[in-house]
């Protein structure tokens, strides 16, 4: 089985590469420049949106399927700064999509700010840790864990969730 994924991101990539070898045996995947189509820092339906443009963007006929990967803030009142973190996942075969996301978080309030304000996440929190392309290595939850989740895990858990239907075709119409 060939997959490609919509990001050159190291850790998007071995995510996929991980959600995909827990079902499949042969499972060959290959990162690819991919549009989002939208902002640099998405919020709530833009974040679904722009994994959907990723894995659609991404899609060649060679690949049985294309997986698009969008980490954005979604609103929630009751959350202490208003917002969670969550990894979206979206799986595309050349007709149908599906869905998926990773466990949520909170960023500190002072990192929310500066988002608020404009500026990406990745780059505030490379400001807060010194750590240079964060975001490509173990990413900002890795750092938030202290070392217990790494970026590529959340990746990893959206894709098995969007793979959902893929495994168990018996119960939805693909």
């Amino acid at each position: 089985m060939k997959v490609i994924v919509g990001s050159l991101n190291p850790t998007k990539i071995e995510g996929t590469r991980k959600a995909f070898r827990q079902y499949f045996d042969e499972v060959e995947i290959e990162g690819v420049r991919a549009e989002s189509g939208v902002s640099n820092q998405p919020f709530n339906e833009e974040t679904i949106k722009g994994a959907i443009n990723r894995s659609v963007n991404a899609f060649r006929e060679e690949f049985e399927y294309s997986v698009g990967i969008e980490a954005g803030f979604f609103g929630f009142k009751d959350a202490r700064t208003g917002y969670i973190d969550f990894q979206v996942a979206a799986i595309f075969d050349g007709k149908n999509v599906t869905l998926g996301f990773g466990p949520g978080f909170e960023y500190p309030p002072t990192v929310v700010k500066r988002v608020l304000e404009g500026i990406e996440v990745g780059n505030v929190m490379e400001e807060l840790t010194g750590i240079k392309n964060l975001g490509e290595k173990a990413g900002a939850i890795s750092y938030l864990t202290k070392g217990v989740i790494l970026r590529s895990e959340l990746s990893r858990l959206a894709v098995t969730m969007a793979l959902i239907p893929r495994i168990n075709k018996e119960f939805y119409e693909l």
